[in-house]
C-alpha cells in the first residue's frame, strides 16, 4: 500500500483574507498526492483563536503547517507570526509566509520573526497554482514535519 495514501492527513491552516486566493489554494491542495485537511481563517485574530482553540474553534486541529498572509485585517500577519514563534506550544509549527509583498523589509522582518519560508504570491493564476503545488511538493512530501501533538 502507498504510504502517502494511508498516512494520517496533514492539517494545514491557511490564514488568507482574499477569498479568491483562498479558493485557489483550496483547489490546488484538493488534488494533492498527500492527504490534507485545509482550514481557512480570514484574519489574524481568528488565526490566533484557531491556534489556541478559543472562541469559535474549541475543536480546531493543531496544524502541521501554517500558510500565512502578512496583510490581514484586525491583526497583522507579522504580529501573528511573532505570537506563534513566541508561544511554547506553537513555535515548532512551520510557518510559510505567502503574501503579495515583495518588499525587502517584509522578507527580512519575517525571517527575523522566525518564518520558515517566504514566498511572494504571483499575480498570474497559473503561476499561483504552481506556487501552491511547489509548497505542497516541498513541505508535504520532502520535509520531515514535527510529529503531531509534539510541538511543545
Amino acid at each position: 500500500m502507498d504510504y502517502m495514501s494511508s498516512a494520517k492527513p496533514i492539517d494545514i491552516l491557511l490564514v488568507e483574507d482574499n477569498p479568491g486566493d483562498a479558493r485557489l489554494a483550496q483547489e490546488a491542495l484538493k488534488d494533492s498526492k498527500v492527504k490534507n485537511v485545509l482550514s481557512i481563517v480570514d484574519d489574524g485574530v481568528k488565526a490566533m483563536e484557531f491556534l489556541n482553540k478559543q472562541g469559535d474553534y474549541p475543536d480546531a486541529p493543531t496544524p502541521d503547517l501554517i500558510l500565512l498572509d502578512l496583510n490581514l485585517p484586525r491583526k497583522d500577519g507579522r504580529q501573528v507570526l511573532k505570537e506563534i514563534k513566541n508561544d511554547e506550544n506553537l513555535k515548532r509549527i512551520p510557518v510559510v509566509i505567502l503574501t503579495v509583498s515583495k518588499a525587502e523589509e517584509d522578507v527580512l522582518r519575517s525571517y527575523d520573526l522566525h518564518a520558515n519560508c517566504y514566498i511572494s504570491k504571483p499575480i498570474d493564476l497559473d503561476q499561483f497554482l504552481k506556487v501552491v503545488k511547489s509548497i505542497e511538493d516541498f513541505w508535504l512530501t520532502i520535509v520531515k514535519l514535527p510529529p503531531s501533538g509534539n510541538y511543545v
